[in-house]
């Protein structure tokens, strides 16, 4: 009887540990993020709060982060890759390192042009937050009239005048998709080769280099993300009020296309040993709470249509006219968008 006894508390003992292991699983999220910004921290913590579920998480730039999850394969603990712009996203779709998601909350919240890859079985990616691609300009030599659209940039009369990142980043890659998707690949050809003999220097440095590159007057006008140019509207330094002085800006397009966006897009990771929790940090990124700190934390879209951005910066810089464009479309353009930039020598 007492060995029975034993055997019954072992058992019992097992038992409970399986369950508390899954218990413990489940209040766990591994996050594989590319974004680096330190106002998602509060984003974070409150999804924690609100759900027990305490997220671990991996921060690096979109190569090494993709590099790793190659490397790791099935054994890869990541449960949601949370990417920026839809060239990154696309490429950690097109290597299948999504799983799709049927979800009514996302699919009810989230515009269909803002989602990845659905052939049935649910979204591979949602997108949470948007940047306007906006063209700044230096108030003292340029017309906004003469910088009004993107394709306007590769026009003689702004020679020398063009700044940008290089024709690489995923920004541009986006950027340039985006013009195929609409222009066509001759007609986004030859704009490129305009937008290279209009330079003012070479490619190089970030947007908030392009901007300052326009206010010190080496460059007349400039591609920049939303985000950059509000962030440093909000700035209190003296060296950022005196350059946001000497700079305006235009939302291109708005009596064509509209306005270029960028996104940032999360998916739940292809083999998540937490997908439940996954699917609820989804969630959550398109709840009105969460869609309110991209707009307040860091000068970000939301994309919820009920969701309040109640940062006055982004009020400030007025309503705009966005592109209508596939956002998955865009990132599936990269390639031939690269393609065009090399050869017409956009480094």
């Amino acid at each position: 009887m007492k060995g029975v006894f034993n055997k019954k508390i072992i058992v019992a003992a097992v038992a409970m540990a399986a369950a508390f292991s899954v218990n413990a699983q489940e209040k766990v999220l591994n996050l594989y993020s590319s974004r680096h910004y330190q106002t998602d921290e509060q984003l974070y913590s409150n999804f924690t709060k609100q759900t027990g579920i305490k997220i671990n998480r991996i921060e690096a730039e979109d190569n090494p982060l993709l590099e790793r999850l190659r490397n790791e394969g099935k054994n890869s603990p990541a449960d949601v890759i949370l990417m920026v712009d839809a060239a990154r996203l696309w490429r950690a779709q097109i290597e299948g390192l999504f799983q799709p998601v049927k979800s009514k909350v996302l699919e009810s919240r989230i515009p269909a042009n803002l989602r990845g890859k659905d052939d049935g079985q649910g979204a591979e990616w949602f997108g949470f937050s948007t940047r306007g691609r906006i063209i700044v300009y230096n108030k003292a030599n340029v017309k906004p009239e003469d910088v009004a659209t993107y394709e306007s940039l590769a026009d003689p009369k702004n020679k020398g005048k063009v700044c940008t990142r290089s024709g690489s980043h995923p920004y541009m890659l986006s950027m340039t998709g985006s013009m195929i998707e609409r222009n066509g690949d001759a007609a986004t050809e030859k704009w490129a080769q305009g937008m290279v003999s209009n330079f003012a220097r070479p490619p190089r440095g970030g947007d908030t280099d392009q901007i300052k590159g326009v206010g010190s007057g080496e460059c007349g006008v400039a591609v920049a993300n939303t985000y950059y140019y509000a962030r440093l509207l909000r700035s209190t330094k003296p060296e950022d009020k005196e350059l946001m002085s000497k700079v305006a800006f235009v939302w291109p397009n708005q009596a064509t296309s509209g306005t270029h966006l960028n996104i940032s897009g999360a998916g739940v990771a292809k083999n998540a040993p937490n997908r439940e929790a996954a699917v609820k940090f989804l969630e959550y990124l398109a709840s009105d709470e969460a869609q309110g700190y991209f707009a307040n934390g860091n000068n970000e879209w939301p994309v919820v249509k009920s969701a309040v951005a109640a940062n006055p910066t982004l009020e400030a810089m007025g309503k705009f006219k966005p592109e209508n464009v596939s956002i998955a479309t865009i990132g599936k353009n990269q390639i031939a968008a690269q393609k065009i930039l090399d050869r017409v020598g956009y480094k």
